[in-house]
């Protein structure tokens, strides 16, 4: 008999983290072999304890789902990830793929699913959910360009320009002028507004 799968769990919620262990531990060829709490804590326990596959849910503390992916794809490129949400706006999708991420699941899927999706994941294969997959292809197009979500994605609805600015190794007035552009695109009267549409649109 082959060894079972070698998967660490990170989730941030304490009773979502051990309904998803209690559903892994049932399948006879799937192991948890460790558990975090926050991003960081996930990335030093997937060097310390090696695991085949990184079940990540996207929102979490100290370092979230996508950086753990990255995280992950440099210090241990065996390992298998597979992103958890609650959402499938087409912004975070993306990033999910192009963070390395094998698998992007969502939480309220079938109890059989996210064991299905391990299985699939260290196969060396890829699976989106359905739903998410749905979800994001019927979202309308952003008017954004690339440069203006980032800008708008480190902005955020009330960050610093000057921290912004530094961030992305341009000057405030370069920062200010994309800021007026995204928040007139998007019909806003504010950066703010701009932010919040932005977010539910899922273009951020």
């Amino acid at each position: 008999m082959s060894s079972p799968i070698r998967v660490l769990l990170a989730e941030d919620d304490e009773l979502i983290r051990e309904a998803l262990v209690g559903l892994l531990e049932r399948e006879p060829d799937i192991k948890v072999v460790s558990v975090a709490s926050d991003g960081r804590q996930a990335v030093e326990q997937a060097v310390t304890y090696r695991p085949d596959v990184a079940v990540v849910d996207l929102q979490m503390p100290k370092l979230d789902g996508l950086g753990v992916i990255v995280e992950l794809s440099r210090v241990l490129p065996e390992c298998a990830g597979v992103i958890l949400t609650g959402h499938g706006h087409p912004y975070v999708l993306r990033q999910a793929l192009s963070s390395g991420a094998r698998g992007f699941l969502a939480k309220g899927a079938p109890g059989t699913a996210l064991a299905d999706v391990v299985r699939r994941v260290h196969e060396g294969r890829r699976y989106v959910d359905p739903v998410l997959a749905a979800d994001a292809l019927t979202m309308p197009p952003t008017p954004l360009t690339p440069r203006e979500t980032e800008v708008l994605l480190a902005a955020q609805a009330d960050r610093p320009v000057r921290e912004v600015a530094r961030e992305l190794f341009l000057s405030p007035g370069t920062v200010r002028n994309y800021l007026a552009i995204v928040t007139h695109k998007l019909g806003a009267d504010t950066r703010s507004e701009a932010y919040r549409i932005a977010r539910e649109n899922g273009w951020v």
